[in-house]
Order: C-alpha cells, then structure tokens, then sequence
C-alpha cells in the first residue's frame, strides 16, 4: 500500500475547548480562527451560552464576547456536555467561583467518567459539588466566594488542574498544583498568553490572584491526536511519504512522536512559529519497519489519547510491545485497556491484558474481523488505520464516533491511501 500527501489536520481539540472558555472570561471581545468543528467542541460552546456567553461561530471562526472573570449567569436548563470530559471538567471549576447553581449532564459513556477527583480539590476551596450517582454525572456544582488552596493531586490529569486554576481564576485567589508526573500544560500556556501570572515548572503550577484577561487573536493549530493516526499510517504502509503542516507540537503531547521514533519510525517534526504560547511547526512521516518496545508510566502522560494506537502499531511491529501505568486508560470513553486487547483479539492479533497496561506480539499474518469500538473515536481511528494496510479486512461497527474529536477522518484516510 503506497501513502502520499499533506493533510492540515483539524484544529487541537485541548486548545479548542479552553480557547472558548478562556475567551468567555476575558475582559472583551476574541477572535478565534481553526477551531475545532466537532462534537465534544460544540458540547462546551453550547455550555457556554447556556451560561450566558456570546458565541458567534462561522466560517471556521469564533467571536467571543468576553463579559470578565465572573461575567458568567445562571444557566436556564441543565448543562448538556455530551461526551466530553473536558467540557464538564473544566465547567465544573469556572461555575463552582460564580455565586451560583448549575447541574451537569452528559451522554451515557460521560455519565460514567469520574467526577470526584474535581470535586475533592473544589470542595477544598469552599464550593459544592453533589454527585448524584456517587461518582459521574449528573452532578450539581454550587458556587462560592472561594479562597486560596494547595493542591497536590493523586494522578497526573490536565483536566483536574484546569479546573483548579479555572475556579481560581474566577475567584481571583491563588492557586499552587503540585503532579506527580507533568501533564498537559495547555491552560498555564493560554493564561499566561492572556496577561495571567502563572509560573509552572514539571510539576508544579502556580497561579497568583488574576483580576483581568486580556482578550484571545488566536489561530488554533492542528491537532497532534488526530495527526499520530496519519502518522501512523505512514508507517506501517509500504511505500511513499505524509507531510502534516500547522500542528502542535507541545513537548507534553509529542510522546507518541518520540516512542514510535524509538521503535524505529522514520518521523521527524520541526517548529516553525508560537501560537498562543504553543509551538507549532510540521510532521514528516514515511514507511518504517517498527520494532517493539517498553512504555512505562513516565510516558503515559504525553501519549495517553494514543496509547490505542500505539497497540495497533505493536500488532504489526517485530517483538513484543509492551505498556504499563496506563491504569487511566480504565476511565477514558470505553474501558481503553480491555476494548483494545478484545478487539486486536477479535482480528487475530496476539494481545493481553494486564492490570494498568498491555502487552502485545508482533506478526505480519493478516488480520480479519469486526472491531466493537464502544463509541470510543480513539478506537475506530486506531482500528480504522489497521483497516487500510493492504490484506487486512477489518470492519468498524461505529465509524461515525470519530465526530467527537476527527469529523472527516475517513475522508483523509482515503484521500492518502489512493
């Protein structure tokens, strides 16, 4: 199978969601080009003006009425954020420093995803936060004049801190985060762009009392989930080359570049601007002969959205790949861990599960079968790339899951594979 093009991924789905949040609590008006038009997106712009913000999208491009730190009114209805974890998440800390009420809802996949470990730190800094179910959605955030807190969370997660700092940002108090591994640094990044003072090192985030932001001129570059997937069809095809422009390339998301790089894949990547505090630049990525290797819980962070397809890469490296302190995975869209072990299963690939990880055996032995994705989009894309090589005959039984994160995926796929 021969690969060939260049593709413009669509924009970062992080960058996206706190582009419009950030934007909402400005003092004035933002312009936002490149977001991302998907799902869980639309899921925190509609929140939003729920909320009472101004969210004009068209055309690839967003005018935010920014109405300040706690411009924010109470919403008429629930707060409807579909499957996205980002959206309630990240909500969750800028309602608990209003001084009101609002109830959380979601899909039935996000209705199961944890919500206590926002609560825990909120509840610390004075809000509210009632969880119907014992742990998940619906949840009631009741907000407070909040104070200052020091926080040192249990599991590296870039949601939990953003809804710290969000709730802090509201409160105008401090905030000081200590992580036990760096996690993705996408808000502290925008803040600071927006006039915030926040100093963040590896594992540790502070932010001083914030009275105003400055409003976002922001072109969101290419998401670098989305773009590991081309990349990874460039490298298990058989001949030609993929060129991706304008994408993000954070050092705390370009795990995967570097780990599919150490397992013998011919990628390279070079930045060519700052945007928003986010250096962006290029991906190259062409046919490689991959080989297996260890991912431990130190890589986690940096690659947790593509750790799925790290295991479809396994399948048809040489040796044995194995991953550990990935327990996360558990807790994403689907169970990651058990869903990708019975689906490589399900075609034929020699895979096991394991508490916090996965181990799989290489082979070149064709590979047949239907893939039940769960409604997971980072499992149709994952499962999607494998179905492309040449001899295999996978079928997806959701492909339109991928809305959520990547609309036109299939599209692209094909556009590269012809």
């Amino acid at each position: 199978m021969k690969v060939t093009g260049t593709v413009r991924v669509p924009g970062d789905k992080s960058l996206s969601h706190r582009a419009l949040i950030l934007a909402t609590l400005a003092d004035g008006r933002s312009r936002v080009r490149g977001l991302l038009d998907a799902a869980d997106v639309r899921s925190t712009a509609g929140a939003l003006e729920a909320l009472g913000a101004s969210v004009e999208w068209r055309d690839g491009e967003a005018l935010i009425g920014g109405g300040g730190r706690r411009g924010l009114r109470v919403p008429a209805a629930d707060l409807d954020c579909g499957n996205s974890g980002t959206t309630a998440r990240l909500l969750t800390g800028v309602v608990a420093g209003h001084p009101f009420t609002a109830r959380f809802v979601g899909d039935d996949s996000l209705s199961r995803r944890p919500m206590k470990r926002i609560k825990q730190p909120l509840e610390a800094m004075g809000a509210t936060v009632d969880l119907e179910r014992g742990d998940g959605l619906p949840m009631v955030v009741h907000g407070a004049d909040l104070h200052s807190v020091v926080w040192e969370t249990p599991v590296a997660s870039a949601q939990t801190k953003s809804a710290i700092l969000l709730a802090a940002l509201v409160a105008g108090v401090r905030a000081e985060l200590h992580e036990p591994a760096p996690s993705r640094d996408h808000t502290e990044r925008l803040l600071a762009a927006m006039g915030a003072s926040v100093t963040a090192d590896r594992r540790q985030v502070v932010l001083e009392p914030t009275r105003r932001l400055n409003p976002l001129d922001f072109d969101v570059p290419g998401d670098p989930s989305s773009a590991a997937f081309l990349v990874g069809l460039a490298l298990m095809a058989e001949k030609g080359a993929v060129v991706l422009p304008n994408v993000a390339l954070n050092d705390r998301r370009i795990g995967f570049l570097e780990v599919v790089r150490r397992m013998g894949g011919m990628v390279r990547w070079e930045t060519e601007r700052t945007a928003g505090g986010e250096p962006v630049g290029t991906i190259h990525a062409k046919p490689s002969s991959l080989r297996g290797t260890t991912i431990d819980g130190a890589d986690v962070p940096a690659m947790i959205d593509e750790l799925v397809l790290i295991a479809c890469l396994a399948a048809r490296a040489e040796g044995v790949t194995a991953v550990r302190g990935a327990a996360e995975l558990r807790v994403k869209e689907s169970d990651r861990l058990a869903t990708v072990v019975q689906n490589l299963r399900a075609i034929g690939a020699e895979a096991e599960e394991r508490s916090d990880g996965f181990v799989v055996q290489g082979s070149r032995t064709p590979l047949r079968g239907v893939v039940r994705t769960h409604g997971d989009h980072r499992v149709a894309m994952a499962f999607g790339v494998l179905s492309a090589l040449a001899g295999n005959a996978i079928h997806i039984d959701d492909r339109r899951c991928v809305d959520v994160s990547y609309p036109r995926f299939w599209d692209d796929l094909e556009r590269l594979t012809q």
